[in-house]
């Protein structure tokens, strides 16, 4: 089973090679978050990986905050994502002008 580790490791490797491709060439900010998740993701799976590997089994924890941020800039993302269509939504319908009377 301890040899298919470097292969593991190598597609993880090939996994974030991909995802910055996808950062940098990406036309919209929900591509570009998807790639973070992705980021995030294979950061979990490396760091659990090297916990089973050195059995350093505090790197357990640290996998575990990773996975946590990653929840936390995902919901991060949404809320703004959402605040901003409704925004836009609001600025479309006249409801927002800049005297302060609803239309």
């Amino acid at each position: 089973m301890t040899e298919l580790y470097p292969f593991v490791a190598l597609l993880l490797l090939l996994n974030v090679v991909v995802g910055m491709v996808r950062i940098l060439r990406g036309p919209t900010a929900a591509d570009r978050m998807l790639a973070a998740e992705m980021f995030a993701t294979s950061a979990v799976v490396i760091v659990l990986l090297m916990a089973v590997v050195s059995g350093n089994l505090a790197l357990i924890d640290v996998a575990l905050v990773f996975a946590l941020l990653a929840a936390l800039a995902s919901v991060t993302f949404v809320g703004r994502a959402w605040s901003a269509m409704a925004d836009n939504g609001s600025a479309a319908k006249g409801e927002n002008d800049e005297s302060g009377d609803a239309r």
